[in-house]
């Protein structure tokens, strides 16, 4: 579930019209984002496309980069659901992670403004960002894990915490333009095989 600052200290749950609120915003940031990258996404233009007050948006979140970066949890969430209705594929551990992480890879190809934006927001020290930071981290580590299948080894939280870090310093490389996705499905192929081994599943 998105963190969203002021709101993380209610115990109660939010009501269904507040939910609707909060996703009307989630929805206007990755539009924008996904019209004109980090840049585009600006508070103000989130309120009006939102349909709600300046004062709504910061009720949720703290800055842009909280917003941006609880907008790539929402995303990795639908991305989660959406891998555990197609189980990964593939003979071995090494397969079936890199067939998840292919997929991953696709979506994020078909829109590359907004991974730019999303990614872009992950290098603040806001320390709402940094909560999602560690929720995607979660989150990751959970479609991993699941990837690899049973029996796991002892260390697959390891593995899978250094999958993750390779992952995500592939896909900054494509946001900065240093790189392309096909270097970055090389380079995630290659820690997979080499943490996850080749031969029949752990």
């Amino acid at each position: 579930m998105i963190g969203t600052g002021q709101e993380r200290g209610i115990a109660r749950p939010l009501t269904r019209a507040q939910q609707s609120r909060l996703q009307r915003v989630l929805d206007a940031a990755m539009e924008l984002g996904l019209e004109g990258g980090y840049e585009a996404v600006q508070m103000r233009d989130v309120a009006s496309r939102a349909h709600v007050a300046m004062g709504t948006v910061y009720r949720y979140f703290t800055s842009k980069d909280h917003l941006l970066a609880a907008a790539l949890v929402h995303w990795v969430e639908q991305l989660d659901a959406r891998l555990a209705q197609v189980p990964a594929r593939g003979e071995t551990a090494a397969d079936r992670v890199i067939d998840v992480l292919d997929r991953a890879l696709r979506a994020m190809g078909r829109q590359p403004r907004l991974v730019e934006a999303v990614f872009s927001s992950l290098s603040s020290s806001d320390p709402s960002t940094i909560d999602c930071q560690n929720q995607i981290s979660k989150l990751m580590d959970g479609i991993i894990i699941r990837a690899m299948g049973e029996p796991q080894p002892d260390d697959f939280a390891d593995r899978s915490r250094l999958l993750g870090h390779v992952w995500y310093s592939s896909i900054v490389g494509w946001v900065n333009g240093r790189t392309d996705l096909a270097r970055v499905h090389g380079e995630v192929a290659v820690a997979v095989r080499l943490l996850l081994g080749t031969g029949s599943p752990p």
